[in-house]
């Protein structure tokens, strides 16, 4: 069974509702499972199963265009992987929330991808072309803000998580998806 680990934090719940989308997607792929790590909550086991997860997709809220600053000391909490390149060739992608419609989401998961790279892990983003870009496009498509990188969802700054639009989770489990038969590929080709 191929173990994809979510490593996320949500300040709102915005993020975790996009986290639990990957999930979904990661877990529909036969011979994949997956579990969320929220990484305000690590325990020892719970990085011990990010280091034994054959991939890890990492998830924070956007804010002042960056990662949220509980994501970024996860980040650096996990010098000593780096150091002893625990995660290597482990596939990592990532996702992204904020309340604009950009708000420099991409810078966020471009750390996101330095930091994997940093990992040396293999970096996967989306595989679905952008939607809502042409006059028949509509907020409903899958990949409605046009990433390539990850997977990004705009959540609006007044309303709950429960408002978030469906075509953002639904690319927010496509990206789940992809990640799961990536690292079930991977896996096969190292056998």
């Amino acid at each position: 069974m191929t173990k994809i680990a979510i490593a996320f934090h949500s300040g709102y719940g915005h993020t975790r509702r996009q986290a639990e989308a990957v999930l979904a997607g990661a877990a529909a792929v036969p011979g994949a499972t997956a579990t969320l790590y929220p990484v305000d909550q690590l325990d020892e086991a719970q990085w011990a199963a990010l280091d034994a997860a054959d991939a890890i997709i990492f998830g924070a809220p956007t804010y002042m265009g960056s990662a949220s600053a509980p994501f970024k000391a996860f980040m650096d909490a996990s010098s000593k992987r780096w150091f002893t390149q625990a995660w290597k060739d482990k596939v990592a992608a990532g996702f992204t929330t904020s309340a604009s419609q950009s708000g420099d989401k991409l810078n966020t998961l471009i750390q996101l991808m330095v930091f994997a790279n940093q990992q040396a892990m293999l970096w996967v983003g989306l595989d679905i072309l952008p939607g809502n870009n042409s006059s028949k496009g509509s907020v409903d498509d899958l990949n409605r803000l046009g990433s390539y990188s990850g997977a990004m969802a705009q959540a609006n700054a007044d309303q709950g998580a429960e408002a978030m639009l469906e075509s953002d989770l639904k690319t927010a489990a496509r990206l789940g998806a992809r990640v799961a038969e990536t690292a079930l590929a991977l896996r096969r080709g190292r056998s």
